[in-house]
């Protein structure tokens, strides 16, 4: 194993195990790591299939908490929006560059990318937002929007959460709903990104692939037993601080 697969696989670890404390969702830490030492399109993927894999675990761990009425109501749209937010990264994909960047040519899905890190780090990271959340009446809409963006880059938690906060579920229903809407989301891009010649480039990826799932595997258990125990505000602030970070680095074309 070489040293940056060693790093993925360490990060998946720690991203699995604050997903479940910090806020933030597997996919949005995640991604910035294999980011670093792969193409962009290869990154979404392989993350992509992680999450789905890391959320089938957690669903094992918690499916007896998850309401399946909100499943219905918010994750059915959640795979329309995902089908057209993965068509999109597919369509945009194939733009020509914008600029030439440091290392990389910027392109349009990197301004993206960039862009939803950055609003999605601030979002947790603000208390107004992060506290924030919609009636249930927009519980549609709302799982369209979250799909669409869970499609796009794989950041739908921020969005989920804000949507199913005032469902009057409890934290683990709360925590479970989510996780099985965000495995509705994964079946659906996941075949969209494998129409592309990249499938092949992940497949050779595979014994990263299988480590870094065990280490996230390991993460999600860890982090079931840290419920509702721990706070990590100071963790919080790190991990934006790295996403912003990794965003002036996609805006750059250093990653």
């Amino acid at each position: 194993m070489e040293a940056h697969d060693l790093i993925i696989v360490l990060a998946a670890l720690g991203a699995s195990l604050l997903t479940l404390l910090s806020g933030f969702g597997l996919g949005t830490l995640l991604l910035p790591v294999f980011a670093l030492f792969f193409p962009l399109p290869v990154a979404v993927l392989l993350t992509a299939v992680v999450h789905l894999l890391n959320n089938l675990f957690k669903l094992g761990l918690l499916w007896k908490h998850i309401d399946r009425h909100t499943v219905l109501l918010f994750g059915v749209p959640g795979i329309f929006g995902a089908l057209l937010g993965a068509w999109l990264l597919d369509q945009l994909g194939d733009l020509a560059p914008l600029y030439a960047g440091v290392r990389v040519p910027v392109d349009v899905v990197r301004i993206c990318l960039a862009v939803l890190m950055v609003l999605f780090a601030f979002t947790e990271l603000s208390p107004g937002l992060a506290s924030f959340s919609f009636s249930p009446k927009f519980l549609l809409p709302g799982g369209f929007l979250s799909g669409l963006f869970g499609g796009f880059s794989g950041h739908q938690g921020a969005l989920r959460t804000m949507f199913l906060l005032r469902s009057g579920l409890s934290k683990e229903a709360l925590l479970a709903t989510g996780v099985a809407i965000a495995c509705l989301v994964d079946f659906t891009r996941i075949p969209v990104y494998l129409t592309s010649p990249l499938k092949y480039e992940v497949v050779a990826q595979w014994p990263l692939l299988v480590a870094t799932t065990m280490a996230a595997f390991v993460g999600a258990y860890w982090g079931k037993q840290l419920i509702p125990k721990v706070t990590l505000r100071g963790v919080q602030l790190i991990v934006a601080g790295f996403m912003f970070a990794v965003a002036v680095g996609l805006v750059c074309g250093v990653v």
